[in-house]
Order: structure tokens, then sequence, then C-alpha cells
């Protein structure tokens, strides 16, 4: 395989996160969310749930992921929560936090004093299947709630809306276009409709490389937990890059979205890319540093990409 089109391919895999997270669907019209003249505001999630107001919310709070989603669109979130503070996360790359109330910088830790003092007028969030069925069991909190006693405090403050982090991100951008439009973003013109083509590009691009052969194999790795190895069919961002012709490692495993294996069993994974996480990960130097991982032909090859993992 040639190191050019591995090189390629997983630069590709980089920038589609990027593009992906700003492009939008064919669906322009939003048809769960509505905002109508006399003012009222309704949106349906992806739990069924339908969020009426007096009129459309403009002060938007929410998750890491999807607050960072819809400020692609233009909607800068009034605070924010998620696994890690806003200022330490990839996602708000280039953005200025001077305004946006950082809430929680850990996983179920949420200043709900601070969140109400932000004064949303609407809080979103995403959650995941349980399984690879896609299939959301009911009563199952959002994530970054601890749980739905948490999540029933956070909608005593604004209430609270839930895109489905399943299938591929096609899917994905296309329920965030629904919501963007229904809080007042043009998503058939201007910077949503140049994204549009950026992405559309991207893809090409990507499936003409993809044909190459090369295998990728995204992993999360840390000294004390292991080896943690995505599986793409679980990930909507991997399912994507998967239907546009990229070939993944299978790793194998019974669990879902993971397969984790302890650093003695690495080798047995070999890819001719890897795909590392952005987010709490150890860095290409340090997996290089780890004796078995030297032994992967990724490794070996320096190809190391960074894979910017939501969720």
């Amino acid at each position: 395989m040639h190191r050019t089109s591995r090189r390629l391919l997983g630069g590709l895999l980089a920038l589609g996160v990027t593009v992906g997270a700003t492009a939008c669907g064919d669906d322009g019209a939003g048809p769960t969310g509505t905002a109508s003249a006399e003012g009222g505001w309704s949106f349906t999630d992806d739990l069924g749930t339908t969020v009426e107001l007096d009129e459309a919310p403009t002060r938007i709070a929410g998750l890491n992921d999807l607050a960072a989603s819809l400020w692609n669109y233009g909607i800068e979130p009034v605070a924010t929560f998620g696994q890690t503070s806003a200022e330490d996360d990839v996602a708000f790359e280039g953005r200025d936090l001077s305004d946006v109330a950082i809430v929680g910088s850990a996983y179920g830790e949420i200043d709900l004093e601070a969140l109400a003092a932000a004064d949303p007028d609407l809080i979103v969030t995403t959650i995941y299947p349980a399984d690879s069925s896609g299939e959301i069991p009911a009563d199952t909190a959002g994530y970054g709630f601890n749980d739905m006693a948490q999540q029933q405090q956070v909608a005593e403050i604004a209430p609270i809306v839930t895109i489905a982090y399943r299938g591929s991100a096609a899917d994905v951008i296309e329920r965030v276009v629904d919501l963007a439009w229904a809080l007042g973003v043009d998503t058939e013109g201007g910077e949503v409709a140049a994204a549009r083509a950026d992405f559309e590009a991207a893809s090409e691009t990507l499936t003409e490389a993809a044909g190459s052969g090369v295998s990728l194999l995204p992993v999360f790795a840390t000294e004390a937990d292991g080896w943690w190895m995505a599986k793409a069919a679980d990930d909507p961002q991997l399912a994507l890059y998967q239907d546009l012709g990229v070939t993944f490692v299978d790793p194998g495993g019974e669990d879902y979205f993971w397969n984790a294996v302890g650093w003695e069993e690495v080798p047995d994974h070999p890819s001719d890319v890897l795909l590392y996480s952005l987010r709490f990960s150890m860095t290409p130097e340090e997996i290089a540093g780890q004796p078995t991982a030297a032994l992967l032909p990724a490794v070996q090859a320096g190809q190391l990409h960074p894979w910017k993992y939501i969720g």
C-alpha cells in the first residue's frame, strides 16, 4: 500500500469531521420544527418529545458536542457542559468563549445554579442507543447527565431537546440542520450552502482515496485503561466514512461501540492507518513509545492521524 495513499486517506478523514459538522442534508424544510408568525415555536426531538414555547428560543445552552455543532450555524451558546471544559474541547477550537458560561467540565457534573444564571430558553443534548440495534430504551438519560433525576433538575431550568447519535453522520447532520432551521438559520443559502458543497466535494475525494483499500483503526489509548478500538458501524461519523468506501478494521468483541483490550493484545489488531482520539487519548508519540504499539504497521509507517471523536 503506497504511503501517499495512507496519508491522503488519514488526512481526509480528519477533514471530513470538520466539514461534516458544518454541512447539511438536502432537506432544509425543518419538518419537525416550526416558528409561526404569531411567535409560537415547537420542535419534536429524536425521543418523540415536542417542545413548545411562546416564541422562538434565542438563548441556547447544552452539551459541548451539540452546542459546538449549532455554533457552526451561527448559534452561539450561552452555556455549555460536557466531558471536559469547552476551553479544552477540540470542538470549540478557534471560538471566543468569553461570553459562554462553562457550567460543567466533567461528565455528569453540572453547576445547576450557574446554568440557571445563564438564563437559557432551551437546552440541547444528545443521546446514544443502548446497542447496535439503534434502539433507545425509555427513561434513558441524555448524554452528559448522570441520571434521569439530574436531567429533570436541568429540565426545570429550561426545556430539553435531544438529538440521537445513531446511524450515519449524514442522518445526524440532517437532524442538527432541522434544529438550526427551527432556530431561525437559513439552511439553504449563504455559508451553509457553501459548507454543503465543500462536504460533498470532500466526500467524493474520500471515496476516490478509499479505493486504494487502505485499512484504518480508530483508537482511544491510555496507559491505565489500555487500547480501546471503535466499531465503525456504531459511530455515526465512522459509519458515514464506511458508507463512502473507507475500510475499517473490525476490532471484534461483543460490546457496543468499543472493543477494549490490554496492551499485550495490541499487535493482534494491525492496520495501515491509526486514528487517535483527540479527546483524552495518548499522543502519537506516546502511542509509538509503547513496545507493543510500536509493532503495528501504522506506527512503523508513521501513519497516525487525529480523530475528532464526538461523544
